[in-house]
C-alpha cells in the first residue's frame, strides 16, 4: 500500500503576491524550510542543539534525515509554481486580447483627431487670413483717414494762406488793410511764419509761370507778382522791427527778448541778417575811440618808430583785450541765439578781418626793395622782426578764440590768409636783409681799417716801410659767428611762418645759401688781403736785387733794405697764417651750425640735405683754393729768406778752409745756424695755426723745397775732407729741425743727404764701397763727387767710369 507524499500534506504560502515589489528568493527559501529545519536558523539561540538519535543497529546511519521531507517540500513547491506560471500566462493571454482591442480603439480614436485636427488648423488659417485682410484694410483705411486729416488740414491752412495772400495780392503797396495778425505785435512771431510760408508760395508760382516779380505791377490779376512785393516789403517791415526790438533789449540787457526776437528773426534768412547785425553793431567795430586805443596800445609814443619787442608787448595786451571781449560776447549769444556756433563763427572772422587787420595794416608797411630803407632806420631786419612777432601773436589769438568758440570756422586758414600777401616774398625780403646786413658790417670794417691806417700810415711812410694789415683787419671769428647769428635769426623767423616740410626746406636753404655767400666772400676777401701783404714783401725783395759790381756802399744800402723786405715779409707771413687759422675756425663754426640747425630742417625733404651739402662744399672749396695760393706764397716767402740768407752767409772758405790740416771745426756753419734759427721762429706760427692735413700738406711741401734749395746751394762750393764733414754738420742739423715735420718722405732724404755727404769724406779708393753699400744715393752721389777739391788731381773720374763699368 503506497505511503502518501508527506509533503502533499504541508501547507504552501506561495502566492503572486510573494513575488512582487522587492522579491528576495533567500526569504522566500528560508520561508519554505524555516518549519523543518529549525536548527539550521540564522538566529543566535542559548540552549545548545540536541544531539543526534543514536544510530539503528543494522542500517546506515542519515547525515541529512530532513532530505525527504525538504525534497517532497521542493517538488510540490514546483508544482505550484508551474500551476502560478500557467496562471501567469493565462492572465497575460487575456491582457494581450484586451490590450490589442484598446489599441484597435485608440488607433481610431487618434484617427479621427488628425481629422478634427486638420480641420481645425483649415479653419485657423481661413481665420488668419481673414484677420490679416481686415488688418490691411483697416491699416488702408487709417492711412486714408490721416492723409485725409493732414489734406484737411493742408486744405485748411491753404485756405487760409490763400486769403491772407489775396490781402497782399489786392492792393500794390497798401499794407495797412491787412488782417490783425499782421499788425498784432504779440503775434509776432506768427505772423512772420506765415508770411515766410506766403512769400514761398508766391515765388514758387511766379517761378512756376516764368514771371519776375515787379513792385507795383498794374496787371495783378495776371500772377502774384503783386503779393511777393508786398510780402517782401511786409517781410522787411517786421523784420527792421524785430531789429529794432532786438537792439532796444540789447541796450536794457534783456536777454529773454533778445532770445525771443533772435528765435523770430531766424525764419529770415535763417536768421544771418539777424547775426549779422548783431555782429556788426558791437562797439569794437564801430567805436572809433576803440580803434585808436588799439594802435596808442601797439605803437605807443614811439609810432611807425617802435622796435618788435615793443610791439609784442603791445599786440599781447591787446589781443588779450580782444580774447576777453569775445569771451564775454560768447556767453551773451550762447544765451540769446538759437545757433550760437554760427554767430560766434561771424564774430570771429570780423574780429580778425577787422579788428587785427587794422592794427596788422599799421605796423606791418612792406618797405620797398628797390629803395631799402636805412640800417640805421631798422632797415629790412626791423620789418621782417615785426612780421614774425605780429604773426606769432596772432596764432596766439586765433588758439585762444578757438578754445572760446568760433563754429564751423576755419580760423587757422584765415589767419594764415591775412598774412599771405606778406608771406609770399618773405624769402626775398630775408634775403635782401642778410645783404643790407652785410654789406653794412662791411662798410664798418673797411671805415676801421681805413681810419687804422691813417693813425699809423705817417710812420710807415717815414720809415719807408710798406704797411702789413693786422690780422684783426684781415679776418675775424667774431664778425663770422655775426653772420651765424643773423642766419640763425632768420631760420627761426622761417620755421615760425611756415609748417609745411618742403616749404620750410626750401627757404631754409635760401636763407643757408645767404649764409655761405656771406663766409665764403669774407673768408676769400681776408685771405686775398693777406696774400697781399706776400706779395708786396716779394715786390719788395726784387726791388732790391743788385749785380754783383756795385760799390760796398750800394751793396751796403741794398743789403739793409734786403732785411726790411725780409722782416716785411716774416711779418706777412705770420699774418697771413693767423688768417688761415681763422679762416679754419670759422668754418668749423659753420659745419657746425649746418649740423645743429641746417640738418634736421633739410632731412625730411628727400633731396634737399645732399643738394645743401654740396653748396657748403662749393663755398669751402672756394675758401681753401685762396687759402692754398696763399700758403704757396708763404713757402715762397720762407725760401727767398733762405736763400738770401744762403747767399749772404755762406762762406766759401766754410766748406774748404785754406789750411785743411788744422783741426777740424764741428760746429754748424753760420748760414745754416741763421737758417736754422729763421726757420724755427718763422714756422712757430704755422704749427700752431695749421691743423690736419692742411699743416701736413704746408710742411712736406716745404719741407721738398727746402731738401732742393740747398742741393742747388752747395752745387756751388768744392768741398775738402774737413768741408765735407762740416756739411754732415750742416746736413745734420737740418735734417734734427726738419724732423719737427713729422713727414717721413723729408726725413728720408735728409738722411740720403747725410750719407752722400760721405763723397767728400772718404778717400777715393774706398768710393767704389761707398758705392756698393748704399745704391740709393748713385745718382746724387755722382753729381757731389765733382764737388771734391781733388776731383781732378785724383782722377776721380777715371775711378767714376771704372765704377760704372
Amino acid at each position: 500500500m503506497p505511503t502518501a507524499d508527506p509533503a502533499a500534506a504541508l501547507p504552501l504560502t506561495l502566492d503572486l503576491e510573494d513575488f512582487k515589489g522587492d522579491f528576495s528568493f533567500d526569504a522566500l527559501f528560508g520561508g519554505l524550510v524555516d518549519e523543518l529545519l529549525p536548527e539550521y536558523r540564522g538566529e543566535d539561540d542559548a540552549a545548545p542543539a540536541p544531539p543526534p538519535p543514536p544510530p539503528v543497529l543494522g542500517a546506515a546511519p542519515s547525515v541529512f534525515p530532513a532530505v525527504d521531507e525538504l525534497l517532497g517540500l521542493f517538488k510540490h513547491s514546483c508544482k505550484e509554481l508551474v500551476d502560478l506560471r500557467k496562471q501567469i500566462d493565462k492572465r497575460l493571454q487575456n491582457l494581450k486580447k484586451e490590450v490589442a482591442v484598446q489599441d484597435a480603439k485608440h488607433r481610431k480614436t487618434l484617427g479621427e483627431l488628425e481629422k478634427g485636427v486638420d480641420g481645425l488648423f483649415d479653419s485657423f488659417a481661413r481665420l488668419d487670413s481673414r484677420i490679416s485682410s481686415v488688418g490691411q484694410t483697416a491699416a488702408k483705411i487709417g492711412d486714408h483717414l490721416q492723409s485725409a486729416e493732414s489734406q484737411r488740414e493742408t486744405a485748411s491752412q491753404t485756405i487760409d494762406l490763400i486769403k491772407y495772400l489775396m490781402e497782399f495780392n489786392s492792393t500794390p503797396g497798401d499794407l495797412m488793410e491787412l488782417s490783425p495778425l499782421f499788425s498784432d505785435d504779440s503775434r509776432v512771431a506768427e505772423a512772420a511764419s506765415i508770411a515766410q510760408k506766403l512769400r514761398s508760395f508766391a515765388e514758387e508760382d511766379v517761378g512756376r509761370h516764368g514771371v519776375t516779380p515787379a513792385v507795383g505791377s498794374a496787371n495783378a490779376s495776371r500772377g502774384l507778382e503783386v503779393a511777393v512785393a508786398n510780402l517782401q516789403d511786409y517781410c522787411n517791415e517786421l523784420e527792421n522791427r524785430l531789429l529794432a526790438r532786438f537792439d532796444a533789449a540789447s541796450q536794457r540787457r534783456e536777454l529773454s527778448t533778445m532770445a525771443e526776437c533772435a528765435k523770430i528773426l531766424s525764419q529770415f534768412n535763417r536768421g544771418t541778417s539777424a547775426m549779422q547785425h548783431y555782429v556788426a553793431t558791437r562797439p569794437m567795430f564801430i567805436d572809433v575811440d576803440i580803434m585808436n586805443t588799439d594802435i596808442q596800445v601797439v605803437l605807443g609814443d614811439e609810432g611807425l618808430q617802435a622796435d618788435s619787442n615793443y610791439i609784442a608787448d603791445g599786440l599781447s595786451t591787446l589781443y588779450k583785450e580782444i580774447a576777453d571781449t569775445v569771451r564775454k560776447e560768447a556767453t551773451t549769444i550762447t544765451a540769446v541765439f538759437p545757433s550760437p556756433n554760427e554767430v560766434m563763427a561771424i564774430l570771429v572772422q570780423r574780429v580778425l578781418e577787422q579788428r587785427v587787420t587794422t592794427i596788422l595794416d599799421r605796423i606791418l608797411i612792406k618797405p620797398s626793395l628797390a629803395s631799402v630803407p636805412p640800417l640805421e632806420e631798422g632797415g629790412l631786419l626791423q620789418y621782417l622782426r615785426i612780421l614774425a612777432v605780429a604773426y606769432d601773436k596772432t596764432k596766439e589769438l586765433a588758439k585762444d578764440l578757438q578754445s572760446i568758440g568760433c563754429g564751423d570756422l576755419d580760423i587757422e586758414g584765415l589767419t594764415e590768409s591775412i598774412y599771405v600777401a606778406h608771406k609770399d616774398e618773405y624769402t626775398e625780403f630775408e634775403q635782401a636783409s642778410l645783404r643790407q646786413l652785410y654789406q653794412s658790417k662791411m662798410a664798418e670794417l673797411r671805415a676801421e681799417a681805413k681810419q687804422l691806417t691813417e693813425s699809423t700810415g705817417s710812420i710807415g711812410r717815414a720809415k719807408g716801410a710798406s704797411l702789413i694789415a693786422s690780422p684783426q683787419q684781415l679776418i675775424s671769428v667774431t664778425v663770422v659767428t655775426e653772420f651765424v647769428r643773423w642766419n640763425e635769426e632768420a631760420i627761426a623767423r622761417c620755421t615760425l611762418l611756415f609748417s609745411q616740410p618742403t616749404t620750410v626746406a626750401a627757404n631754409v636753404r635760401s636763407i643757408f645759401a645767404c649764409l655761405l655767400d656771406q663766409v665764403s666772400q669774407y673768408l676769400t676777401e681776408g685771405l686775398d688781403r693777406a696774400r697781399d701783404g706776400l706779395n708786396d714783401a716779394a715786390a719788395q725783395r726784387d726791388k732790391y736785387v743788385i749785380g754783383s759790381s756795385v760799390s760796398r756802399r750800394v751793396a751796403a744800402a741794398a743789403a739793409t733794405a734786403a732785411e726790411a723786405a725780409a722782416s716785411a715779409g716774416e711779418s706777412s707771413f705770420r699774418s697771413f697764417m693767423i688768417a688761415v687759422q681763422r679762416c679754419a675756425s670759422s668754418v668749423a663754426i659753420l659745419q657746425q651750425y649746418f649740423s645743429n640747425t641746417i640738418s634736421r630742417l633739410l632731412l625730411p625733404v628727400d633731396g634737399a640735405h645732399p643738394s645743401a651739402c654740396e653748396d657748403m662744399g662749393s663755398a669751402v672749396s672756394v675758401v681753401e683754393a685762396a687759402a692754398h695760393k696763399g700758403l704757396l706764397l708763404c713757402i715762397d716767402t720762407v725760401m727767398s729768406e733762405v736763400e738770401r740768407l744762403l747767399s749772404s752767409e755762406q762762406k766759401a772758405t766754410d766748406y774748404r778752409s785754406p789750411d785743411d790740416g788744422a783741426a777740424p771745426d764741428h760746429r754748424p756753419t753760420n748760414a745754416c745756424i741763421r737758417i736754422v734759427a729763421y726757420l724755427s721762429r718763422v714756422l712757430e706760427v704755422a704749427f700752431n695755426s695749421l691743423e690736419g692735413l692742411n699743416k701736413q700738406s704746408f710742411l712736406t711741401e716745404l719741407g721738398n723745397r727746402l731738401h732742393k734749395g740747398l742741393l742747388t746751394h752747395w752745387q756751388k762750393f768744392t768741398f775738402s775732407p774737413s768741408g765735407g764733414l762740416r756739411l754732415k754738420r750742416d746736413i745734420t742739423e737740418y735734417g734734427d729741425f726738419v724732423r719737427s715735420f713729422n713727414a717721413p718722405s723729408i726725413d728720408e732724404k735728409f738722411e740720403q743727404l747725410g750719407i752722400v755727404a760721405n763723397v767728400f769724406i772718404v778717400a777715393p779708393e774706398s768710393l767704389a764701397s761707398l758705392f756698393e753699400g748704399t745704391p740709393s744715393i748713385r745718382k746724387d752721389a755722382l753729381r757731389f763727387i765733382q764737388l771734391r777739391d781733388d776731383y781732378k788731381t785724383a782722377k776721380i773720374a777715371s775711378m767714376l767710369n771704372n765704377i760704372a763699368a
